[in-house]
């Protein structure tokens, strides 16, 4: 086991340097070995989002990110019932349209932050996923769920529309039709609907929902960090794109991962039949 493992258990790997994480009011947020865990936390509304919320996850995703010892993100919600069941109704009632319009960039940004960390996010989805939550779920690099989870983006059905990314994303997701039909309907669906549709990775049991979410950034960083960030980046780029500009910057990023020791090192260790280290660099 090298020191890019990410499971926190382990007593054998050594562990990166990291500095302490802070603390927030309605986010739980922890490091453990090479992971960052942010959990919202607020059961009692079923962990929905209001701008003190937005401002903790923003706050949270900047320091994972900035946080060279950490490689990987799981994202959850407090409690068993819900991931995030959407936005503070109380609050959103009161908001004027100026307020609603700055609500909405300023969730935008957050969740522009988490897609592009450079880093792979995992939701873990535990419950709830409506609304803004499905929003956020939709913005992390992968979404696993437990086999009672529920996803929406019931919007139309206060008057509103998705505003966190929703019409965006998710026809990106799942395609325009699909997409279409959830978000006109403001229908709830479920897990196994959600991983039929290509919203969903993986249906696991709750028990082994953190579990799995660490075996997978276990799996990844294994690999040379630069070239996930570069792959993240190119992914997440190129379907802004034509095929054709993306193949474009496709063939930069090679490039740039061509550039790096890590690439000699991967390359070196293949030939000589042996496991890499990878150092980021």
């Amino acid at each position: 086991m090298t020191a890019d493992t990410l499971t926190p258990s382990s007593a054998t790997a050594p562990r990166p340097s990291q500095t302490q994480a802070p603390a927030f009011t309605n986010v739980l947020y922890e490091k453990k070995g090479a992971i960052a865990y942010i959990t919202v936390n607020r059961p009692k509304v079923l962990n929905a989002l209001n701008t003190a919320t937005w401002g903790d996850l923003r706050a949270a995703f900047e320091d994972a990110r900035d946080d060279a010892a950490v490689r990987g993100v799981i994202l959850t919600g407090a409690g068993d019932k819900a991931f995030i069941a959407g936005a503070d109704i109380s609050e959103l009632a009161q908001a004027t349209p100026i307020d609603a319009e700055q609500s909405s960039r300023f969730g935008q940004e957050v969740l522009d932050i988490v897609e592009n960390l450079g880093k792979p996010v995992i939701a873990a989805v535990n419950g709830f996923a409506l609304g803004g939550g499905c929003e956020t779920a939709m913005a992390c690099t992968l979404r696993i769920a437990t086999e009672n989870a529920k996803f929406g983006q019931p919007e139309v059905k206060l008057g509103l529309l998705p505003g966190g990314g929703g019409t965006q994303r998710l026809p990106r997701l799942i395609g325009k039709g699909p997409a279409l039909q959830l978000i006109l309907s403001g229908e709830t669906i479920s897990a196994q609907e959600a991983y039929r549709l290509g919203l969903v990775n993986e249906i696991v049991p709750a028990g082994d929902l953190i579990t799995r979410a660490e075996a997978i950034l276990n799996t990844i960083a294994s690999n040379a960090p630069r070239a996930v960030e570069f792959a993240l980046h190119a992914v997440n780029k190129g379907v802004e794109t034509s095929q054709s500009e993306g193949l474009l910057l496709e063939a930069a990023y090679f490039g740039l991962c061509a550039a790096t020791e890590d690439k000699k090192e991967g390359t070196s260790a293949f030939l000589q039949k042996r496991a890499p280290q990878f150092h980021g660099r």
